[in-house]
This record gives structure tokens, C-alpha cells and sequence, in this order.
């Protein structure tokens, strides 16, 4: 393979980021399926820390390291 050619978004970062989105999207079904839509709501707008808070933030994150993944790599000269 030349080293001219770059596999586009096929790094760590983007890995990362789907690896967070996962997790984070299991626990908030998970969520979902055991105390329903009105109590996960409940849970991410009160004043409390809570584990959907959490998993609000590891989405953030998530798509922060892939967008992080897709940004243009310029080689050094």
C-alpha cells in the first residue's frame, strides 16, 4: 500500500468514539426498559449526579473523538 494513500477515518480515535457511543447508548436503554422515559428524564434534569448524566457526557465524548478521527491529515514537510 502506498504511503500516499490514508484510509479515512479508520484510526483509534474514530474506535474510541464508537466504542463510547455504545456504551453509552446501552446504559441509557437499559434505563429506558427498567424505570421508563418519564424517570430517565427526571434523572437528567435533576440537581443530582446520576448515571444518565454520565452517559449524556460519554455521547458528547464520543462524538467528539470521532469527529476528531475525520479531521484532514496533513503529512509534515
Amino acid at each position: 500500500m502506498s504511503h500516499e494513500y490514508f484510509r479515512r477515518g479508520r484510526n483509534w480515535y474514530t474506535a474510541v468514539g464508537s466504542l463510547f457511543l455504545i456504551m453509552a447508548g446501552i446504559v441509557l436503554v437499559r434505563q429506558l426498559i427498567l424505570w421508563g422515559p418519564e424517570f430517565v428524564e427526571d434523572f437528567i434534569l435533576n440537581s443530582e449526579f446520576t448515571n444518565e448524566k454520565v452517559s449524556v457526557g460519554m455521547i458528547g465524548f464520543g462524538i467528539f473523538m470521532i469527529l476528531l478521527g475525520f479531521r484532514n491529515h496533513e503529512p509534515q514537510r
